[in-house]
């Protein structure tokens, strides 16, 4: 009471004064007091967000702390306070992005991703011969759920095979309706006795078409000739269709050597005709041979010949080691060439000493 009326006194008698002070001290405590007792905003992670604007609080205010869209979170607590040093109160808030559900790869497909959560995306491919029905990328949203529902890779669609003019496709697999997927495969045959010309074997593609169609057409040969020393099943003289048979036989020993049958061919040709090839004529005396596996006389030798290709052996002589060995020839067409080694023996020395035959040595 007593101050405020000598303030008052001080005023009435030096107002200018009075003034001077009293600014002063209103300055003053405005200063010490807002500087001491605000808070200024706080420095918050980067998905944190404040719902006011204010840049200084008074102490004792309370700050709810929320997450950006996207993210969600986790400890606590979720509100800091102005304390009356200046200093906001601990949190250990914190926001971690949304995550999506993991998803998965598209039958027939792919997909690439680095990460599930807000704002990963990911990108959809389809293996080769399927396109993509659907969005090719998906954004993690901010309520934890994809931008787009997955795609489906569906197999590329040629239609049914183009069929050519006397002609069919036999498919790899059972085909139902009109339409072919790529990878189906199927081969082409002509009706009888027509050709084809071109790829037997087609494919649905990828760019969703089939390969050229391939042609049937009429395919003939000239009537064949007969073989030396042979017969042929059909003597007709005209033209064979394609793929028509014709078979040769040999007459008495001799041997076909080759197909016994020939066929049309699609460049009118007949395939390789066999040839009739004759036996080898024995005309060895006096000795001993191999022959079938068994070791027998030449005399006993009931055809006088063995067939083409057959193979007899005869007996050669080691003069160091005065034993004996076999030595195979083989009839080739007609001709038997006896080894350098073989020597007949004279019919005197046959008839008088078997025993000094080679073939009665002891084996090397």
């Amino acid at each position: 009471m007593d101050r405020t009326v000598s303030v008052f006194q001080l005023k009435m008698e030096d107002g200018a004064t009075f003034f001077l002070l009293s600014s002063l001290l209103l300055f003053t405590s405005g200063a010490s007091g807002d500087d001491n007792a605000t808070c200024v905003r706080p420095i918050l992670d980067a998905n944190i967000e404040l719902v006011s604007d204010q840049r200084h609080f008074s102490p004792g205010v309370a700050i709810a702390l929320s997450c950006k869209q996207g993210y969600t979170p986790v400890s606590g607590p979720r509100r800091i306070v102005c304390t009356i040093d200046g200093m906001w109160t601990k949190t250990r808030y914190m926001c971690i992005p949304k995550r999506c559900p993991y998803p998965d790869p598209p039958s027939n497909g792919e997909l690439h991703y680095e990460d599930t959560v807000y704002l990963s995306t990911i990108n959809y491919t389809c293996n080769e011969g399927y396109t993509l029905d659907g969005s090719s990328t998906a954004v993690c949203q901010a309520n934890g759920t994809w931008s787009t529902p997955a795609p489906e890779c569906k197999a590329v669609s040629c239609g049914l095979a183009p069929i050519p003019q006397f002609g069919m496709i036999i498919y790899d697999k059972m085909v139902r309706g009109n339409q072919t997927y790529f990878g189906i495969g199927g081969t082409y045959r002509c009706l009888p006795p027509l050709a084809l010309f071109g790829n037997p074997r087609a494919e649905c593609t990828i760019n969703g078409t089939w390969a050229e169609t391939p042609e049937c057409r009429v395919v003939t040969c000239p009537p064949p000739e007969n073989i030396e020393k042979g017969y042929m099943s059909n003597e007709d003289r005209r033209d064979f269709d394609f793929r028509e048979s014709v078979k040769y036989g040999c007459e008495g020993d001799y041997v076909l050597e080759g197909n016994m049958e020939i066929v049309c061919q699609q460049n009118g040709n007949w395939s390789e005709m066999p040839s009739c090839k004759a036996p080898c004529p024995v005309g060895i005396q006096g000795v001993k041979i191999q022959y079938r596996g068994e070791k027998m006389w030449i005399a006993d030798l009931k055809t006088k010949a063995i067939l083409h290709k057959e193979i007899l052996s005869v007996y050669c002589k080691d003069t160091v080691r005065n034993c004996s060995y076999a030595v195979p020839v083989q009839c080739l067409d007609g001709g038997l060439r006896l080894p350098e080694c073989f020597e007949e023996p004279s019919v005197i020395g046959y008839n008088s000493n078997s025993t000094s035959l080679h073939s009665e040595l002891q084996q090397c």
